[in-house]
């Protein structure tokens, strides 16, 4: 992942071409550097600071200004993301200014902040429903329906995903320590489906039953994972903020959950490990 000093050319295109600086090991942020009349948009929440020249309007919808079809355009966008279950509203900071201006997001919980520049994966990466964190204005933010009945039915967080268009960079919030493979054509690779954290547009995603009864009921890691598909790149993260959650639920309601989030043993398993 890119450290800060970050460098590129800057190039035509229709997202805004900003510069950017990640700081931060396990709780990072983002700072995004502005030319004046430039834009980033970023989602409710994550702004930490700017300088007195980056002006702050929340829009109704992405933001992206590619949504067309006036007050229709912006219900349509703002749909989108009510479905992914982000706030009907995203912030846009421009600068008005002169010489740069800077500001600055954060991701709200522990883990890594993955830049993309979206011409370099096709144009397209589908994210986890609530990794979106910022992005150069121009980048459309929409949805990605899972279309095969199975994995629309038993996807989890595979179901309902964030798909971010464009040729811009953007930034997603991944939890843990976020590892990226590359996969070959008709390579495949079997992932948690929480763990699965993006992947481009070129990747097949599918989901495969797990085989064999002893590890459908022991194995305390659910009846299905993500089957995908190469070619293209993904994205693992370790902690997914659901599977962090859980465990802090359960913890607080004196579960003391320690097999995984699937596990039958449930009470039993912790009267057998001594927790209660």
């Amino acid at each position: 992942m890119p450290q800060s000093p970050w460098t590129h050319q800057r190039s035509a295109g229709l997202a805004d071409d900003i510069d950017f600086e990640i700081k931060g090991e396990d709780l990072q942020f983002v700072e995004i550097e502005l030319d004046p009349g430039e834009s980033a948009v970023a989602e409710a929440g994550a702004f930490v600071w700017k300088d007195a020249s980056v002006e702050m309007s929340t829009v109704f919808g992405d933001g992206s200004g590619q949504q067309g079809g006036g007050v229709m355009g912006a219900l349509l966008g703002a749909g989108k993301r009510l479905l992914t279950g982000e706030s009907l509203f995203t912030t846009v900071f421009t600068h008005q200014g002169r010489g740069k201006a800077r500001v600055a997001f954060a991701a709200p919980t522990p883990g890594s902040i993955l830049p993309i520049k979206l011409d370099s994966v096709g144009g397209t990466l589908i994210c986890q429903k609530d990794s979106f964190l910022a992005a150069a204005k121009g980048v459309s933010i929409g949805i990605a329906f899972q279309r095969r009945v199975m994995t629309g039915l038993f996807g989890g967080e595979g179901f309902i995903m964030q798909r971010l268009d464009g040729d811009g960079w953007v930034f997603v919030q991944m939890g843990g320590t976020l590892v990226e493979r590359e996969l070959a054509p008709g390579e495949q690779l079997h992932v948690d489906t929480g763990c699965l954290a993006a992947y481009t547009s070129t990747v097949d995603f599918d989901l495969e039953m797990v085989r064999g009864v002893k590890s459908m009921i022991f194995g305390g890691e659910g009846v299905f994972f993500a089957r995908l598909t190469g070619p293209g790149k993904v994205w693992i993260q370790s902690l997914p903020f659901s599977r962090l959650a859980g465990r802090m639920m359960a913890a607080a309601a004196g579960g003391g959950q320690n097999r995984g989030e699937g596990s039958l043993l449930g009470g039993l398993g912790d009267l057998i490990d001594g927790n209660r």
